[in-house]
């Protein structure tokens, strides 16, 4: 699965205005919503609330892929977000996020869940791609780093 099969430019929000954790869950499920209008934010939002009540996703290094399982969802619907003041996610290191990924799933895929989840987690390991990603100008030049990945691996 390459990540560009899943996240299009529309999806990308390149200046998070939110500071907290579930007003930076909330504004990445707008570029979500927008693309599924059937989708309810608050039942979106709950999920990974759940999700965030078993533990943080924040991973690190800036990094937090917020996400979830959502009951009647039929495929894997993903957003990205960059906040340049940072949010303060809960992370493992105690330190603000910049970079979000939010990523929901149906209910009953497991593994594709779980490969976008490595996917991303991988692709983000990079310092080059976390500095590079912080220093693009807007959503297409962010895309376009997804992109230049998925041609590296």
């Amino acid at each position: 699965m390459n990540l560009t099969d899943i996240l299009d430019v529309a999806q990308i929000v390149p200046d998070l205005q939110s500071r907290g954790k579930h007003e930076v869950m909330e504004e990445l499920c707008r570029p979500i919503i927008a693309r599924r209008p059937d989708l309810r934010a608050e039942a979106l939002l709950q999920v990974l609330i759940e999700r965030e009540r078993l533990g943080s996703t924040g991973i690190g290094d800036g990094i937090a892929i917020p996400h979830g399982k959502v009951p009647g969802l039929d495929q894997l619907l993903v957003s990205f977000g960059r906040s340049v003041q940072g949010v303060d996610f809960d992370s493992l290191d105690a330190k603000p996020a910049h970079l979000f990924f939010l990523v929901l799933a149906p209910e009953d895929s497991a593994g594709a869940h779980l490969k976008a989840l490595a996917r991303i987690s991988r692709m983000l390991k990079s310092n080059t791609i976390r500095e590079e990603l912080m220093a693009a100008g807007d959503s297409q030049d962010i895309y376009e780093i997804f992109s230049r990945q998925e041609e590296e691996i």
